[in-house]
This record gives structure tokens, C-alpha cells and sequence, in this order.
């Protein structure tokens, strides 16, 4: 079937059968399917569940440990019950994760996160449960904790030495998917260089093969090379045993979208899709359905959901009250060196752009000589800015000057963690001049956030900074959230 007409065929009966040949010879070599290894990595998980079960149990009651804390004397036996609903839950958060699929497999760092986030899950989780239902016999709750550390150990490990049994050869090339994309564009470019630099990548990038929509942002073709045309796209999926085929751009007739995707159904490949139309909140896309008619576009992100909201909001309240109580020494202290050398109020207010661009009144510790904008008006602060008193320089280093501002949190017009507010004057023309940037302001700006622990705050590139906010947005989590607080101390970069 020849692309660009589709009642013509390309390859004759011959070719066509040696090309299939090639593709059966190449799958004949993946002796196991990249199911069984998930299936190995289930019951792997659930030995590592059990034994940290019973590794938790000696612990408690056969070790010093066993002196600690009131608990009821039990059997092994009466503990039995509990360790197999514990075991068989974890497997079940664990799943919840999304870990139990082919295509992560090799993604270790993402696994390792997720096994993180859901061994805290479980165990407070279980030990909210057993305490709740009263459950007979009582459980220690120094057991659960410890069944959740060493569960969390065993699963790691295990996990590390699995992950180096399906680097070997043989079995790598199988869990790999063998990708084609059709058409090049800037999107493409972006997602080729982040699966080059990622050596535990699910996916084979094969090449790339020409359309009539030109070669913009087109790869050297040493490192990635161009197969062909758009018209040898069905040779090029057979002789090169394709799985997936990608379609970065394709401006051509309505028929050649469909004819290939004919293609990749009619020779069991799976057919994707670049969204090049969408460059903001690319995973918030669905596909949902009106009136029986399919329709695609971006619905919701993950704080457009009410619960995601009232527990970033109970966490914004807890934080911030914490936040104003143990501050209040330091507040008071450096408040008193900036009055003393430079007297004059010692905090600052500034308008910023909060949520949904509804300006609000940021509350600092004065960090700058009086009058210091008076001159030159609005600007940024720079390295060795002139402007800065002296403690000030030590404030900004150290974010304290920021500290005032979890009264701002604690009204609502701020929260703990996301995009920084910027000044109205600052910022007038950036929504024409860069795209995606009243994005930002989807949601309430923060104290702290994901650009300001990557380095970028001041004048730094504000465009990057942009990219990270919207990362942020569609990858909001309350786990994301105390990590960027946690990051906070320690990532000072550009902080000046």
C-alpha cells in the first residue's frame, strides 16, 4: 500500500513476503515474553513483602526491641494473619503505583520513587486500619513501622538486582520497543533527546522518515538517521521490525493519517500520535466523548480537583501556622539588625500576581536600602546587587527575608509551594512575549517551588523558569510538594 495513494500497492508479493521473514526472524529471537518478566516482578515483590513480614517480626520480639513499648505477648502463628493481609495489601499499593507495567521495567529511578511513595502510603495506611478496627489480635505498632522500613529496603534491592538481570543481552532488546517516527518536528527533537539521555529507556528510536511538511528542527543524520519517504513507510516496518510508529508531523491529506493508521493495525503495530497543536498541559489531554462524537483536549489537571485542593489547602494551613510559630524568633531578630542599619519600616509590602491573576499585597523582610527602586524604578535583583544592605545579602541567601510571608499562606492568597508570584510592572508584556506564561497563574504562587530549587529565580531565563512551572501543574502531588519544601534548604542557587 503505497501512502500516498491508497489504492496502489508499493511491494509486490515477493518483497513483501521476504520483508515479513525479516520481521519473524527478529521476534523469533525474544524467547520470553516482556509479560513473564512482569509477572516475575509481582511475585518477586510479594516474596520481598513476606519476608519483610517476618524479618519485622524478629525484630520486634526477638531482639532487644522486644523490651519496648506495651504490646500483648503473641505466637508467630496469631501474628500470621496479620503479615499475609500486610504482605498482600503492599502488592496491592504497589500495583496502584502503576509499577506493573511492561514499558517501565527498565525505568529504575521512576520504580524506586514509586515503591518510596507507596511502602509510606501502606503503612500508614495499615496501621491506621489495625487501630481503627480494633483488629484481634492487636497488633504492635512498632511491628508496622518496622515491617514498612525493611519492606521498603527488600523492595529496593530487589528491585536494583532485577532491573541489572534484564540489562543483560538478550533480554534488554526484548522489553524494548522498536520506534518509527514519521515526520520531524520541535516536539519530536525534545523526546528523542530525553530518551537519548535516559540508557535505561523503554524504546529503540529506529529513525525518522520525510513528509511534505519539510525538515524543521530535522536531526544530523548520524545520530539519527532518515529512513526514507512518507511512500516507504510499509517496507520500512517490516524490514526493520517495528512496534510503534510516531507521527510527529504530518500535514498532508486526511487519507495518509488514516491509510497508516490501516498500516499499523493491519501489521499489529501500535500507532501514536505527537499532539503538536497543544504545547501546554500536553498531559492533562483525554479523550472524551459528546454526543457520540470522540473529542480530544485538556480537561483536568491534577488541582483542578476538589480533594487535590482541600489537601494542599490542609497542608498550606499546618505548614504556615508552623511556619509563623518557629520563625518568629528569627523574624524578630534579623528585623531588629535591618532597623539598626537602616532605619525605617522593616517589612516590605509588593504587589504581586497571585491566582488567576488577582494582584495581592506580598508581606517580606526589608532586605534593600529605603527608596532603593526610586531611581531606576522596577528591576530584578542581581549578583552584588548595589541596593542590598548588608544583612540583606544574608537574607536572600538564605531565604529568610521570605519567612513573613507565611502570613500571606495562611490567608489563602499564597501557598507553601508553587510558581513565584512576579510583580504586575515586571511582567506587564510576558504574555505576549512568551508563550504558556499566564499558565503559571492556574494556580495559587508559593513560597517556594520547582524552578527556584532548579536554580532559576532572579533575573535568570525566565522562559525556563515558565517550562518548570507548568511541570509543576501537571505533575502536582502533595509527595511533590514536601520534596520541593525539603529541597528548599539545601538548593540556593542564583539566590541573591
Amino acid at each position: 500500500m503505497n501512502l500516498t495513494n491508497s489504492n496502489a500497492s508499493l511491494l509486490s508479493a515477493p518483497s513483501m513476503s521476504q520483508a515479513l521473514e525479516v520481521r519473524r526472524a527478529w521476534r523469533e529471537k525474544e524467547q520470553v515474553s516482556p509479560h513473564f518478566w512482569v509477572l516475575i516482578s509481582i511475585l518477586g515483590d510479594l516474596i520481598m513483602a513476606v519476608l519483610a513480614a517476618y524479618l519485622a517480626y524478629w525484630l520486634r520480639f526477638h531482639t532487644v526491641l522486644r523490651d519496648f513499648g506495651n504490646f500483648n505477648a503473641m505466637t508467630f502463628r496469631q501474628y500470621g494473619g496479620h503479615m499475609a493481609l500486610g504482605s498482600l495489601s503492599l502488592v496491592l499499593v504497589l500495583g496502584w503505583q502503576d509499577i506493573y507495567q511492561q514499558n517501565v521495567l527498565l525505568r529504575n529511578r521512576w520504580i524506586s520513587s514509586k515503591i518510596a511513595k507507596a511502602v509510606l502510603i501502606w503503612t500508614a495506611g495499615f496501621l491506621a486500619i489495625t487501630l481503627a478496627l480494633n483488629l484481634q489480635p492487636g497488633i504492635s505498632r512498632v511491628y508496622v513501622m518496622l515491617n514498612g522500613a525493611t519492606a521498603l529496603l527488600l523492595l529496593l534491592g530487589w528491585r536494583e538486582a532485577f532491573l541489572n538481570f534484564l540489562r543483560t543481552p538478550g533480554r534488554i532488546e526484548a522489553l524494548r520497543q522498536r520506534a518509527l517516527f514519521v515526520g520531524w518536528n520541535e516536539e519530536a527533537l525534545s523526546l528523542w533527546k530525553t530518551l537519548k539521555r535516559d540508557h535505561a529507556c523503554a524504546y529503540e528510536i529506529l529513525g525518522w522518515v520525510k513528509t511534505t511538511a519539510g525538515d524543521a528542527h530535522r536531526p544530523q543524520e548520524e545520530t539519527f538517521p532518515c529512513l526514507g519517504s512518507l511512500d516507504e513507510v510499509e517496507h520500512l516496518v517490516t524490514t526493520h521490525a517495528t512496534d510503534m510508529v510516531v507521527v510527529a508531523d504530518l500535514h498532508g491529506p486526511r487519507e495518509q493519517m488514516v491509510a497508516l493508521a490501516n498500516l499499523c493495525e493491519r501489521e499489529m503495530i501500535q500507532f501514536k500520535v505527537i499532539p503538536s497543536c497543544f504545547r501546554v498541559f500536553v498531559s492533562g489531554l483525554t479523550l472524551e466523548t459528546i454526543a457520540g462524537t470522540p473529542v480530544l483536549g485538556v480537561t483536568r489537571l491534577p488541582l483542578d480537583g476538589t480533594l487535590n485542593v482541600i489537601a494542599k489547602r490542609t497542608l498550606d494551613i499546618v505548614g504556615a501556622m508552623a511556619g509563623i510559630i518557629f520563625s518568629a524568633p528569627i523574624v524578630t531578630l534579623f528585623s531588629a539588625m535591618v532597623w539598626l542599619e537602616s532605619r525605617g519600616p522593616v517589612f516590605y509590602r509588593q504587589r504581586r500576581w497571585g491566582v488567576n491573576g488577582v494582584p495581592f499585597d506580598i508581606i517580606k523582610i526589608r532586605s534593600m536600602k529605603l527608596n532603593a527602586e526610586q531611581a531606576n524604578g522596577a528591576q530584578w535583583c542581581v549578583k552584588d546587587d548595589p541596593r542590598r544592605l548588608r544583612v540583606g545579602a544574608f537574607m536572600r541567601k538564605w531565604n529568610i527575608d521570605e519567612l513573613p510571608q507565611f502570613w500571606n499562606v495562611l490567608k489563602g492568597e499564597m501557598s507553601l509551594v508553587g510558581p513565584r508570584p512576579e510583580r504586575p510592572e515586571l511582567i506587564a508584556d510576558f504574555k505576549h512575549q512568551i508563550p504558556h506564561y499566564n499558565a503559571r497563574h492556574h494556580s495559587k504562587p508559593g513560597m517556594t517551588g520547582w524552578a527556584q530549587v532548579n536554580g532559576l529565580r532572579g533575573d535568570t531565563d525566565l522562559s525556563e523558569r515558565i517550562q518548570c512551572d507548568l511541570w509543576y501543574l501537571e505533575n502536582w502531588s502533595l509527595w511533590l510538594d514536601l520534596q520541593i519544601m525539603m529541597l528548599t534548604f539545601f538548593k540556593r542557587d542564583n539566590a541573591y
